[in-house]
């Protein structure tokens, strides 16, 4: 195995990265990073809506730049010995396309159409859309939400797709097919042309599409039907057959072998959603609370099919082999994590604008959120410090709700910038001791936390005060690139190079080399706080709930 490669790719929300590894011991060979550039300007999207819209071109032109970046690096001879790719994607992100398989944003008809783009996971436009499946679910005797937690999210699938044929009736027309971010890119890379013929990943159709086994596929055509004609018979034209990510999609066309500089026998395997491959890239164990942190963090656990009774309440989905082939993926999250710091940081920065050195500027500006660290660490927190709920971008688990809004409360003149980001920091921490906690109330026992990604490796400060909050032992993996090795890491299983998901971990993996210890003086003052944060989230909800009827 000492000649045989394999790439993972990682589509994240502001970039694309491409990882090319060593399959036999999971040594990075070259990594090439692409920033999405027409997201980077802007385009498309519109905070204020909540509308978050990405142009597939940016994925196109990120696809083939990491990867020939990556190749060039490395040089012929390891090129020449690539065996496999496998893709990550953030999720639920999906696109409309034509009968060839076509994003309709790539047609000269809806070139700068929004609603012909991908809709990106954090786009939150789809909330009413969300609220009346919810309300439709209740009507039929088979409760068809019991997998994704008991309640659709915005964030997801059909949500979308209702929102985007209610808006746009010219996209709605020429929709031959709704295609996740994760399951496109495969077909792109291996020249697909028939929108029936998309393959679709279990990891997508389970958590976000309501597909299950026991459904016989998705809920059948009256569900859709009932709850819009628009939606009639579109089911039928979505493949129930789904794949595992530890299969192959099929080999790379010809036109992107020799995009790429590619052999022609590349294997492509099945695409998932990033947080489920980050976790295999990180290593997961059965048990352990799995979370990749960043804008927003996406936690995962694993565990034998046969000890999970019933189903998990308010969670994103359990979904049999949407992780590892062969134990139950159970998935949940938070809506905003670095993306609460970055909107803090940015508020407090408006009036860097009007430095006119743009060198100075972006100085300043990168070393904001650091200095706010510094300064946070140092405040002793009491029962009456400033305190936050973390829903700045809604709330994922536990319990779905797009509707509700970040607090800041116990403001007073002494409120300084390190001590109200403090708050904000201990409300994504107290977020995710939120989820644990429902995981154990559902009678899934949590073991310990696994952090992954930048967040995780950057910030001291947040991992000791999370250990802290959820009072359990804290360690983070050693790459910084796991969901680029988990794509890998399925690649290789994908090309046969293992058998197993677990035997690819295992020999690909990289290991933990930061560990977080609960400081058992600051566990009963956050305790305490931990109390407060959920009455002031309970007061906020019941506001939006006032407000929104």
């Amino acid at each position: 195995m000492k000649n045989n490669y394999v790439i993972g790719v990682d589509f994240g929300s502001d970039s694309v990265r491409s990882v090319l590894i060593n399959a036999q011991n999971g040594q990075e060979i070259s990594t090439s990073v692409f920033y999405y550039p027409r997201w980077k300007q802007g385009l498309y999207c519109n905070a204020e809506a909540q509308q978050f819209r990405q142009h597939p071109l940016d994925y196109i032109e990120g696809l083939q730049a990491t990867i020939t970046n990556c190749l060039a690096q490395s040089g012929a001879d390891i090129a020449a010995n690539v065996r496999a790719i496998s893709v990550d994607t953030t999720g639920s992100t999906p696109v409309a396309v034509n009968a060839q398989g076509v994003p309709l944003s790539l047609t000269p008809e809806f070139a700068e159409n929004p609603n012909a783009m991908f809709v990106l996971w954090k786009d939150h436009t789809a909330t009413k859309e969300a609220a009346e499946i919810n309300e439709h679910a209740t009507k039929f005797p088979i409760n068809y939400l019991q997998y994704v937690g008991g309640i659709y999210s915005s964030e997801w699938y059909w949500a979308k797709l209702l929102r985007v044929f209610r808006g746009d009736d010219a996209v709605r027309q020429a929709t031959e097919s709704w295609v996740e971010h994760c399951d496109w890119i495969p077909f792109l890379l291996t020249g697909g042309n028939d929108a029936k013929a998309i393959k679709r990943g279990i990891c997508s159709a389970g958590h976000k599409g309501l597909y299950a086994a026991e459904f016989g596929g998705y809920p059948p055509n009256e569900f859709f039907a009932t709850l819009d004609p628009l939606l009639d018979g579109f089911a039928a034209k979505v493949s129930t057959e789904t794949l595992a990510a530890n299969k192959a999609v099929g080999t790379i066309s010809g036109e992107w072998a020799q995009k790429l500089g590619l052999p022609s026998d590349v294997v492509i395997g099945i695409g998932a959603f990033d947080c489920h491959m980050g976790a295999v890239g990180g290593q997961i164990e059965p048990y352990y609370l799995s979370k990749i942190v960043g804008t927003s963090t996406c936690d995962i656990m694993v565990a034998p099919v046969e000890d999970i009774k019933g189903t998990v309440k308010g969670i994103c989905g359990q979904v049999p082999g949407s992780v590892i082939p062969g134990l139950m993926g159970l998935e949940a999250g938070q809506s905003a994590f670095g993306d609460a710091y970055a909107w803090f940081k940015n508020l407090i920065s408006w009036p860097l604008q009007f430095v006119e050195n743009d060198a100075e500027r972006e100085k300043i500006a990168n070393n904001i959120i650091i200095e706010l660290a510094k300064q946070a660490e140092k405040i002793e927190v009491t029962e009456t410090s400033e305190l936050a709920t973390d829903w700045f971008n809604g709330r994922r688990t536990p319990d779905a709700n797009q509707l509700l809004k970040g607090t800041i409360t116990n403001l007073h003149l002494g409120s300084s910038a390190p001590r109200v980001f403090r708050s904000i920091v201990e409300a994504t921490c107290f977020g995710a001791r939120a989820i644990v906690e429902r995981f154990i109330e559902e009678g899934v026992q949590v073991k310990g936390i696994i952090t992954l990604g930048g967040v995780a490796r950057k910030s001291p400060f947040v991992m000791q005060m999370m250990a802290d909050v959820i009072n359990m032992p804290i360690k983070v993996h050693k790459s910084e690139q796991t969901c680029a090795a988990g794509a890998a890491m399925f690649a290789a299983t994908a090309a046969g190079l293992y058998p197993t998901v677990e035997d690819a971990m295992q020999a690909m993996g990289q290991g933990f080399d930061l560990f977080y210890e609960p400081n058992p003086e600051k566990v009963a003052v956050f305790e305490a706080r931990y109390q407060a944060y959920k009455q002031l989230g309970a007061f906020s909800e019941n506001q939006t709930k006032q407000y929104n009827h």
